[in-house]
């Protein structure tokens, strides 16, 4: 007796498969683990300076600013733009600076990142209007 809820991105009038329909939470997380890596690369090598104790910090600043310019420019960071994701406004557009910043603060958040509605789409994304889609 349970409701039909239809598929993942129904309501926002997405396409069930194929581009456009909402990105798969592996291929998302996937992502995440691309752009953290490159962020930790570039902060082990060439901004810590050898010392262990920054690399943490310098990874997360790097992060931030990462998400904040890839998106705002191409609506992709590197890591998603390898598994062919896009983060877009919900009705199609292209997110706004106001957006970009408001989604990566709930990210670097993690908490809001971890909970997700029925169209598998995060807090953060919910808070700036966007959606994670297939390229």
């Amino acid at each position: 007796m349970g409701a039909d809820f239809g598929y993942r991105g129904e309501r926002l009038g997405l396409p069930q498969e194929g581009p456009g329909s909402i990105a798969p939470a592996g291929r998302r997380i996937a992502a995440l683990f691309i752009d953290w890596g490159l962020c930790l690369l570039i902060a082990y090598g060439l901004l810590s300076h050898g010392r262990a104790e920054t690399v943490n910090n310098w990874t997360f600043v790097l992060f931030g600013v990462l998400s904040l310019l890839t998106l705002s420019t191409v609506g992709s960071t590197p890591g998603k733009r390898l598994l062919r994701l896009r983060v877009i406004r919900v009705d199609g557009g292209r997110l706004g600076v106001g957006a970009v910043v408001l989604r990566t603060v709930l990210l670097l958040l993690v908490i809001p990142a971890a909970i997700w509605d029925r169209d598998s789409r995060g807090m953060h994304d919910k808070a700036a209007g966007a959606v994670q889609v297939r390229i």
